[in-house]
């Protein structure tokens, strides 16, 4: 039984390779009745019997009437995807246990698409149209249930248009990924001690914080609204914000091995002070077995810490 599935994936793959971008064509197209065709040969076929035996010349036109409708039908589900173009979008990161954000842009060359269904069977698949010459982006959501990179493989894309009598499909494999961060977990208190030192001149490096007033700086993507100089742009300076500043040393250093517990429960546990640290605009280090992230504060740093938990300790194939 597990032959099968290898070599429908073998096959696919050498049929429709990875790519992060794929055009549908003759050869990336499939297509079958579905339950509902199946239904309508079936009384297709009663209806030519029908009309064999009482040798009835309207039952025979309407069977070979509805016939023709079948036939018609098999050439416009297959158009309702032939020559669409799905390229593979952003992702949003997620934590374990929750829904990780995929996008897929579909995009139409010349013609429009109607009823245009994208995903996994298992997560239910969505409804859209694609306006004639132009694109729609498609959100798509998955469960998560560990840390790392989440990989769906091959999306389905499908349509039923226009009678729901067949359906054309393709599995394509846009090499969408992911990044799972692991399940925040209380702790009591920030493990560690102190960040690391360093000198310059006799003075201790400074990183962004909550301390020390430094003056007006310009407004960068991920600086707080509190923090906004409000009269300084009501003046056309522009948007400026209070930039502060606290000493390296005395910044909570996030230490792996001074936690207890195993692997995942330690790596939990610093993601809840990574998150937590981070909201209150704490700079802080996080120090892994062989890396130290920081010490440093901001959305930036934020993020690089918690790739680094959502990674840790797994194999370059799967950091990848």
């Amino acid at each position: 039984m597990r032959l099968l599935p290898r070599f429908r994936d073998r096959w696919l793959l050498r049929r429709i390779p990875p790519a992060s971008s794929v055009r549908l064509n003759q050869r990336r197209i499939f297509i079958m009745p579905t339950a509902v065709g199946l239904a309508f040969l079936v009384a297709l076929l009663l209806m030519l019997l029908t009309a064999i035996n009482y040798q009835n010349s309207l039952a025979y036109g309407l069977t070979f009437l509805l016939g023709s409708l079948y036939l018609v039908t098999i050439l416009h589900t297959w158009r309702n995807l032939a020559g669409l173009v799905l390229q593979a979008g952003g992702t949003t990161a997620a934590f374990v246990g929750e829904q990780a954000l995929l996008r897929v842009r579909l995009e139409s060359p010349g013609r429009a698409y109607q009823a245009v269904a994208l995903g996994w069977p298992a997560s239910g698949l969505r409804l859209v149209d694609v306006p004639a010459g132009g694109a729609v982006e498609v959100e798509l959501n998955l469960p998560t249930q560990r840390r790392g990179w989440l990989r769906p493989g091959r999306v389905r894309v499908e349509s039923r248009f226009p009678l729901g009598l067949l359906v054309a499909w393709s599995w394509i494999d846009l090499e969408l990924a992911a990044l799972v961060y692991p399940q925040p977990s209380i702790a009591e208190r920030p493990p560690g001690g102190k960040a690391p030192e360093t000198e310059d001149e006799g003075t201790l490096t400074r990183g962004a914080g909550v301390d020390d007033y430094q003056g007006l700086r310009a407004w960068q993507p991920g600086d707080p609204r509190r923090r906004l100089h409000w009269k300084a742009y009501s003046r056309g300076q522009g948007l400026l914000v209070k930039d502060f500043a606290s000493l390296l040393g005395n910044d909570p250093l996030l230490d792996f091995d001074a936690l207890d517990g195993d692997t995942e429960q330690r790596l939990s546990k610093l993601c809840h002070w990574v998150v937590d640290l981070s909201d209150k605009q704490q700079p802080f280090a996080l120090r892994l077995p062989g890396e130290l992230v920081g010490p440093d504060g901001g959305q930036a740093h934020r993020d690089a810490c918690l790739r680094a938990l959502a990674l840790h300790g797994l194999s370059e194939e799967g950091a990848k």
